[in-house]
């Protein structure tokens, strides 16, 4: 070999050899929820295959339980592409039309929220008003999705008419847990358990009730206050489930990633619903579809409660996925996915 050609293939081989592989990029982004704080879990999946799947830290502090593949996090508004898909089964099933107006399944929703449909509710168009900002202070029982609508029902005035704006709305997607429930004769937790994470074998997702079944591998969430992590695991809205109340695990939600890539649950015109940008948000980067965000060529949602930080991010046309749970109230996890996933883009 030419001299010439050797220098460049050294040059090459040097190059290669200084470039961090991704296995260390992961690491060192995620080095902040290593140690002995509470953690995280990550996923990163790529056509089926998981090029990482690892948990960072702890999931209980107290029992010194270390964070792994299958320990199970509140989903927080993660939740909402659940609560999303079970509407799209009901209107497979000819139960529901997205068009139906949301008092004809609630009638005990004011008359401010006559013209609000079931689709303008999954795309945050309904114009309720926040139902965080109407509980009262002294609430000591946790409010269930019920709660919500007797809340909406004293509240007969909206942010804006339905369709004309957006507004996040976790009061919302109550009402859908709801609509659920009134369309198929069963509780909100029964139906997700029984459409949807028992066909996927989701064996370890479920919608927590108190008592009902117990959250398995469960991470308890934490905030850091004065320098010391301090359990902050449910507050009064957490019980709260069409708007963020499921536990999962990263490995429970690659098998909901890869059933998303076919008509094994939804068929694809209720795939195009969920992934079609329906509105402009107040962030002018990002569009919502139905329990999805849309920025370019990315579909994703984030998931903040009280001790839990979470962000689902797909890039359906790489067919690539980063997952990231984690039991913490700090930091905000979006970035640190996007970081991970142009590791592998």
């Amino acid at each position: 070999m030419r001299p010439a050609v050797l220098l460049a293939a050294g040059i090459l081989l040097a190059a290669c050899a200084a470039r961090p592989s991704p296995d260390t990029s992961v690491d060192a982004l995620m080095a902040r929820y290593d140690g002995h704080g509470p953690g995280a879990s990550l996923l990163v999946v790529r056509d089926g295959v998981p090029l990482v799947r690892r948990g960072y830290g702890f999931a209980d502090l107290e029992k010194r339980v270390p964070a792994s593949p299958q320990t199970d996090y509140r989903l927080a508004s993660v939740s909402k592409q659940f609560t999303a898909a079970a509407i799209l089964l009901l209107v497979q099933d000819g139960k529901v039309s997205l068009d139906d107006r949301a008092r004809r399944w609630l009638p005990g929703l004011p008359p401010a929220a006559d013209a609000i449909t079931v689709g303008q509710l999954l795309s945050h168009q309904g114009g309720l008003v926040d139902y965080e900002d109407v509980m009262p202070a002294d609430t000591t029982v946790p409010l269930r999705d019920k709660d919500v609508l007797a809340l909406m029902a004293k509240t007969d005035h909206l942010y804006f008419a339905p369709g004309t704006s957006y507004r996040y709305s976790n009061g919302g997607y109550a009402m859908l847990a709801l609509i659920v429930e009134k369309a198929s004769g069963t509780s909100f937790q029964d139906f997700l358990r029984d459409r949807i994470f028992v066909p996927l074998g989701m064996t370890h997702t479920l919608a927590y009730v108190k008592g009902g079944p117990p959250v398995p591998n469960r991470a308890y969430g934490y905030s850091e206050e004065g320098g010391h992590w301090v359990r902050t695991d449910q507050s009064m809205t957490s019980s709260v489930l069409g708007d963020g109340g499921i536990y999962s695990s990263i490995d429970d939600m690659a098998r909901w990633d890869a059933a998303l890539y076919g008509d094994r649950l939804l068929s694809e015109s209720s795939r195009a619903a969920a992934f079609t940008p329906h509105t402009r948000t107040d962030d002018p980067t990002v569009e919502y579809g139905y329990g999805w965000r849309i920025t370019g060529d990315s579909v994703w949602h984030s998931g903040e409660t009280i001790g839990f930080r979470n962000v689902i991010v797909r890039y359906p046309d790489r067919r690539l996925t980063v997952v990231l749970l984690t039991n913490r109230n700090d930091p905000e996890p979006y970035k640190t996915a996007l970081a991970i996933a142009h590791l592998y883009l």
